[in-house]
């Protein structure tokens, strides 16, 4: 089998799920080749893993010169599979591949955006030629066989695995010390960029509405968290010193370690969050909102707890739930959390279901 994967790999932390796919696919002799970015540090570990690395990678939708650069190499090479991560390369790699022997495949890594009456969605993910759709999360292949003229069996759930031990060398910075907390506080860690569907608001009424008796701290990391928005509801509720807001911090992960639950405010358009896989790769418990993808992370009170979206109210029991926990049941449910992963959000998974949907589709 002669699979051909076309993405960019230059950043390294965010991709590793994704790269980790073909360097397993590579061990249990699949020829992989991947089309990338030469300086991305990826394209070392490829290339030790046996596989072959082209420096190329589409600039441009529907760009007549890299659609035929990839054509040529799927006729010359006779690749069986082309498997597609970004719009570039989707856009691109169909227009290389239609009509030929090669089978498409495309990713698609969170809900949301697509619509059967949406023209530009059959350039991409509903065009004729497409084969297959990898799916990040049950979610994100429900959302696909809901389409009109969509046949359901192109859909494949199959989440981009993670492996805990990744996340081994991470050092916790205490976060009690770096912003003064009492010893006794109970406190709660979210990584993201401030976006709609990341539903902070929710999240900062919810902190904001638990009694002042209960020690309770969040930690907001990422850009653009103090809106004006947002430090009012803090402001209204007089509860401005609950909330710590750090910016974009390199360091995030070290800070995650050291929280005693991270906390998914999202309200829709997510798959399966990598800033929640990491914390349960740390042992940190989640509490997340019951949106499609994400929901189908945790065991509701087994390895994290699951709240309603769009619900403060919820968020709060959530919170307060999780605080009512004895330490030696805190510690079963962060236990529970990097088990979760290590069993069934793993790597190893992930290589296999992949590979079985190569088989399934060449078959067919």
């Amino acid at each position: 089998m002669r699979v051909l994967v076309i993405s960019d790999y230059r950043s390294f932390h965010t991709v590793r799920p994704e790269a980790e796919i073909f360097i397993g696919l590579a061990k249990k002799g699949i020829h992989v080749t991947i089309m990338t970015y030469s300086e991305s540090e990826y394209a070392k570990r490829f290339e030790a893993a046996g596989i072959e690395v082209i420096d190329f990678h589409p600039e441009k939708k529907f760009d007549s010169g890299e659609i035929s650069f990839i054509k040529k190499y799927l006729i010359e090479k006779q690749i069986d599979v082309i498997h597609l991560f970004n719009s570039k390369a989707i856009i691109n790699g169909i227009q290389a591949a239609k009509n030929l022997k090669t089978k498409i495949i495309l990713y698609r890594g969170y809900t949301g955006n697509i619509h059967w009456y949406d023209p530009s969605m059959y350039l991409k993910y509903l065009h004729p030629a497409v084969d297959a759709i990898q799916c990040n999360s049950i979610g994100v292949a429900n959302l696909f066989t809901k389409q009109l003229f969509f046949k359901k069996e192109k859909a494949f759930a199959i989440n981009k695995g993670h492996k805990s031990d990744w996340y081994r060398d991470v050092e916790a910075i205490d976060l009690r010390k770096e912003f003064n907390l009492p010893q006794d506080s109970l406190v709660l860690i979210n990584v993201a960029n401030n976006r709609k569907m990341k539903g902070i608001p929710f999240l900062l009424k919810a902190i904001a509405s638990i009694d002042k008796s209960i020690p309770v701290h969040l930690i907001l990391v990422g850009r653009d968290m103090d809106t004006p928005e947002n430090l009012e509801i803090l402001r209204n509720a007089n509860m401005e010193s609950r909330v710590h807001f750090t910016g974009f911090r390199s360091d995030a992960l070290s800070l995650v370690a050291s929280a005693d639950a991270f906390v998914l405010s999202s309200i829709t358009g997510e798959s399966i969050t990598k800033a929640v896989i990491e914390a349960m790769s740390l042992e940190i418990p989640p509490i997340i909102t019951d949106i499609p993808g994400n929901v189908e992370l945790v065991e509701d009170g087994k390895s994290g707890i699951v709240v309603k979206s769009k619900n403060a109210h919820s968020l709060k029991e959530g919170i307060l739930k999780f605080n009512s926990l004895t330490e030696s049941q805190r510690k079963s449910m962060a236990k529970e959390a990097r088990k979760r992963i290590d069993t069934v959000l793993n790597t190893e998974n992930t290589v296999t279901k992949v590979l079985e949907m190569y088989n399934q589709v060449l078959n067919k």
